[in-house]
């Protein structure tokens, strides 16, 4: 059963602090137990925040399945995200996609075979003048190829 650690609890409080509705507090609160939780929210994390936060879980749902930021299911260490709207698409992030993938020897939102990796498509990430580009967990990396994409992979511990 999912609990926030002492820190992670203290975050969530000073989170409900600050606003005048404690359910302003829920996307900040999702982003600490997705972080608590090795990169990602399941049922636990919910049901803990609901209690927490006192709120039903049914609210912190609508949010939680709304967003894409906030992972369904378990995901590698190192989350990549590679953005599909036009200006990326144009530019070459399907060949970007498959090559990482290739790489990396994995499918689509899948896991590593090490835990290292997860690679996903994401909707914008308000780059288009430097298409294509990737996130990889908070980390943002513009006008990529193929080969200095995965120089950036390889690069990560």
């Amino acid at each position: 059963m999912f609990q926030l650690s002492p820190e992670g609890l203290g975050q969530v409080k000073k989170e409900l602090a600050r606003y005048e509705t404690k359910e302003s507090a829920i996307i900040p609160s999702l982003y600490v137990a997705q972080k608590e939780n090795k990169g990602w929210i399941n049922e636990d994390v919910i049901r803990h925040l609901s209690q927490v936060m006192e709120i039903p879980e049914s609210r912190i749902n609508e949010v939680f399945k709304f967003y894409t930021m906030f992972n369904q299911k378990p995901v590698g260490r190192h989350h990549v995200q590679i953005c599909s709207t036009l200006s990326c698409h144009i530019n070459g992030a399907p060949e970007l996609t498959a090559h990482i993938c290739k790489e990396l020897k994995v499918g689509m939102d899948q896991v590593t075979e090490d835990g290292r990796f997860t690679v996903s498509r994401a909707e914008c990430l308000g780059s288009c003048g430097t298409a294509p580009m990737m996130q990889v967990n908070d980390k943002y990396y513009e006008n990529l190829t193929p080969e200095s994409a995965m120089n950036i992979l390889r690069g990560l511990k």
